[in-house]
């Protein structure tokens, strides 16, 4: 069985790292980095919504990088817990089984972002 992510903690290990890849490799990365940028900027879409459209694509992925740092940016964008809820429901219809157990990951790193919010707030 695998152990637990501290979500908040891999997010942090995975964004140093990522810089480290950004200074060794700065062309793809910057392009990378600019892309994401264009990508979550508002317009038709909210940032919140294309970051919960992230989650669920994090869940079908399996993807626990992805997981900590979308869940991370739809609550920064103002996402709700009941928003993210829905986004693993939708997922779980798309993906079955996987998707289920990547959702559980998706509710533990809501968890551990909200109280990590609340101590430091």
């Amino acid at each position: 069985m695998a152990a637990t992510v501290d979500y908040p903690r891999e997010r942090e290990h995975l964004s140093g790292l990522l810089q480290q890849l950004t200074d060794e490799l700065p062309g793809p990365m910057s392009a990378f980095g600019q892309l994401y940028e264009a990508v979550v900027t508002e317009e038709a879409l909210s940032t919140r919504v294309k970051e919960l459209i992230a989650v669920g694509i994090a869940i079908a992925a399996r993807c626990d990088g992805c997981i900590a740092y979308h869940v991370h940016g739809a609550l920064t964008a103002g996402a709700t817990r009941q928003e993210v809820l829905e986004v693993v429901g939708v997922a779980v219809l798309m993906g079955g089984g996987p998707a289920v157990m990547y959702g559980a990951r998706v509710l533990e790193a809501v968890d551990q972002f909200t109280a990590e919010a609340g101590a430091s707030g």
